[in-house]
C-alpha cells in the first residue's frame, strides 16, 4: 500500500500532553515511508466538533467513568472515517520508534476487525488498527458510544467475548514500558503507566509554572528504565531542534474540568512497579 496512514491519537485537552504529542509526532515522522496523517482527539466544547462533550446538560460525550480524558474515542474511529478503509489508534504516550507502515501493511485476516496486542481473553487496544467497514457490524450506533458513560467498559468486555474478531500483531507495536526489552527490539514503546510517564517531569514543571494542574491526580514516580528516560528526552530534544514547538500543539481554547474517574489510587503496572499485594509499601518500592 503506498497511500496515506491515518493515525488517530487519544489525547489531553487542557495542553497537558504537549511534550508527549510533540514526541510522538516527530517520532512517527522520522521513521515513516509513506505519508502519515494525524487526528488529535480531544474533549471539546464546539458542538460542531465530532469531540463534543458538555456533560452538565448530558450532551455529546460522557466520560464520566474514563481513567484518561479520551478512554473510550477509540472505539468512534470506524465511524469517524464513514466506516471506510484501515485507521491505527493509539494513546499519545508512545515514542515510534519503527516505520508505522509496517503495521499499516499488515493484511486482515478473514473475520478479524481490529489488531491489538494479546491473546486469549486478554487484550490492549490502546494501540490498534481497525478495518472500519469490517467494525460497522459489530459496534453500535455512535450516538451509544458517545452518550453512554459505560460504552468504553461494555465494548472492552465485548470484545473480551468475542476475540475471534481480533487479530494479535507483533507485541512489539504496544510494547509497555520497556518489558525487559532492549530499545532496538522495541517498534512502538508505550510509556503505559501514568504515574511512572517519561514526560511528567516536563508537563509536571511547564503547567505548575502557568499556575495549572496536570489531568492525572494520582502518585508521580520516576520510571524505573534510565535508557527509556534518555529515550524520551533524546526525541524531545530532536523535534526542538528540528523546528518542532509545543505552542504547535495548543488547544485554541482549553476544556477545563474534565468529568472522568479518579486516579488517586492507581497502581500502575507490574513492569514498572514488580508483582504487587497492593499494599503501600509495595506499591512504593515494588517497582
Amino acid at each position: 500500500m503506498n497511500d496515506t496512514v491515518k493515525i488517530f491519537v487519544g489525547c489531553d485537552p487542557n495542553d497537558c500532553d504537549l511534550e508527549q504529542m510533540m514526541v510522538l509526532e516527530y517520532s512517527l515522522r522520522k521513521h515513516a515511508s509513506q505519508p502519515v496523517e494525524i487526528h488529535w482527539m480531544q474533549l471539546s466544547h464546539d458542538p460542531s466538533s465530532f469531540w463534543y462533550s458538555k456533560p452538565e446538560a448530558g450532551e455529546g460525550w460522557r466520560s464520566d467513568d474514563w481513567t484518561t480524558p479520551f478512554s473510550g474515542f477509540r472505539w468512534s474511529i470506524p465511524a469517524f472515517c464513514n466506516f471506510e478503509g484501515r485507521a491505527i489508534y493509539m494513546d499519545a504516550d508512545v515514542v515510534i520508534l519503527s516505520d508505522i507502515a509496517e503495521l499499516w501493511n499488515t493484511p486482515f485476516e478473514q473475520g478479524k476487525i481490529v489488531m491489538a496486542k494479546g491473546g486469549e481473553e486478554s487484550w490492549r487496544f490502546c494501540v490498534s488498527m481497525w478495518d472500519c467497514a469490517a467494525a460497522k457490524a459489530h459496534l453500535p450506533p455512535l450516538e451509544e458510544i458517545r452518550g453512554d458513560r459505560k460504552a468504553h467498559h461494555k465494548l472492552r468486555d465485548y470484545f473480551r467475548h468475542h476475540t475471534q474478531l481480533i487479530q494479535a500483531f507483533d507485541t512489539q507495536f504496544n510494547n509497555i514500558d520497556g518489558e525487559g526489552h532492549p530499545i532496538d527490539a522495541i517498534k512502538i514503546l508505550h510509556y503505559s503507566d501514568i504515574g511512572t510517564q517519561l514526560s511528567h517531569k516536563h508537563s509536571f514543571k511547564r503547567l505548575e509554572s502557568q499556575g495549572e494542574k496536570h489531568w492525572f491526580d494520582g502518585a508521580v514516580f520516576d520510571h524505573p528504565r534510565k535508557d527509556l528516560i534518555e529515550l524520551f528526552d533524546r526525541y524531545l530534544a530532536e523535534a526542538l531542534a528540528a523546528g518542532y514547538s509545543l505552542d504547535n500543539y495548543k488547544v485554541k481554547q482549553r476544556f477545563g474540568t474534565i468529568t472522568k474517574a479518579s486516579q488517586k489510587n492507581y497502581k500502575g503496572n507490574d513492569v514498572t512497579r514488580g508483582k504487587k499485594s497492593g499494599g503501600l509499601l509495595s506499591r512504593l518500592f515494588g517497582r
